[in-house]
């Protein structure tokens, strides 16, 4: 089996040390170089080519976010992991803008960016077939929406809405049938309940809403769908970002 390939970037050799030897732990993972500096960094992930970086933002020379804008110029299909202690809405929207295709907060855990990496690895497989690199593509332009927003990757109701949101763009009408398909079926996915479901899936509208990013939401959904304090309720959130997506794909 192919090993997948890991380029590490970040400020201190101890953090580079510590993720090498994690990885060093897992079979089906290579770490092929790292850097503590973006300059050195470009010009060896250039060469050796690996499927994932993770890198920080914090670097001499350049910075993550001036090495991430340089990798996309160039056109290498690497697929980057932010992995930083800055993780306020204006880091963490700049650095999917610049092209980062995940973002962890430090400090991170270790079984979680492992999943992410597994997921982003599953998903460049699928995109063999049309249909798989349409889902892709679909979950990729959710989860910028969802930073774009404020909701922050971290918690639960992030992923428990995306999957709603993927779900509803299969399948319109499983909005008319939230309570009794689609947390259940979220539910049964993700090994909890369809409560906790709801409730993560509510909280993660109420962290946007919190951060004042409405104008933000209204401005990605392309209506103003709301003003002030108000809030939508999680189906009438999942409908309107599964109709966004749907038009977007007509």
């Amino acid at each position: 089996m192919q090993k997948k390939t890991v380029f590490l970037l970040q400020d201190t050799k101890e953090l580079i040390d510590e993720l090498s030897a994690r990885f060093a732990n897992e079979p089906d993972y290579e770490v092929v170089g790292s850097a503590v500096d973006g300059i050195s960094a470009i010009s060896l992930i250039v060469e050796k080519k690996p499927k994932i970086l993770i890198t920080g933002l914090v670097l001499s020379g350049y910075d993550g976010l001036s090495v991430i804008a340089k990798l996309k110029e160039l056109d290498l299909q690497t697929k980057v992991i932010v992995l930083s202690a800055l993780n306020t809405d204006e880091v963490i929207s700049k650095a999917v803008s610049a092209g980062a295709d995940y973002f962890m907060a430090k400090p991170y855990n270790f079984a979680a960016l492992k999943e992410r990496i597994d997921s982003m690895f599953v998903e460049k497989q699928e995109i063999l077939t049309s249909a798989n690199f349409h889902k892709v593509s679909l979950e990729e332009k959710i989860s910028k929406i969802f930073i774009n927003v404020g909701i922050p990757p971290h918690i639960k109701g992030y992923g428990f809405l995306r999957e709603g949101v993927k779900m509803a763009v299969e399948d319109p009408e499983i909005i008319n049938n939230i309570t009794k398909k689609l947390y259940p079926s979220i539910g049964e996915k993700y090994n909890t309940t369809p409560s906790k479901v709801e409730r993560a899936i509510r909280h993660a509208i109420e962290v946007a809403w919190n951060r004042g990013r409405i104008e933000a939401i209204n401005n990605i959904l392309g209506v103003r769908a709301y003003v002030g304090a108000e809030k939508p309720t999680n189906g009438e959130f999942i409908a309107l970002v599964a109709d966004k997506m749907l038009l977007e794909q007509a």
